[in-house]
């Protein structure tokens, strides 16, 4: 058995006891999360798909922990008019144990 979910704007495709990393979410870490935007499921061969969402599918999942992404260096440069400017972004992400697919 395994869904399709969206979150943070992508989407996942996720078993019962898999780990993903997904955009940061405001939950601490050992609490449960339900996500219900659930696009497609499949259980025992049987599939469902959603237009957009399956009605009534949720996927319950456990914050393990949250940090933050590898540093991303951006470097703008604009010739002839000694402009030089660096930027880093780290990314912040919190890890999800998915525990539970209800249909």
């Amino acid at each position: 058995m395994y869904a399709i979910l969206k979150t943070g704007g992508k989407q996942y495709r996720v078993s019962v006891g898999d780990q993903i990393q997904v955009e940061h979410l405001p939950n601490a870490v050992g609490e449960t999360v339900t996500l219900g935007d659930v696009l497609m499921v499949e259980q025992e061969g049987k599939v469902l798909v959603g237009k957009p969402m399956v009605p009534g599918a949720q996927v319950v999942a456990k914050v393990v922990g949250a940090g933050k992404g590898k540093k991303v260096v951006h470097f703008d440069y604009r010739n002839k008019h000694r402009r030089r400017k660096t930027k880093g972004h780290r990314q912040l992400f919190t890890r999800l144990e998915i525990s539970e697919i209800r249909t």
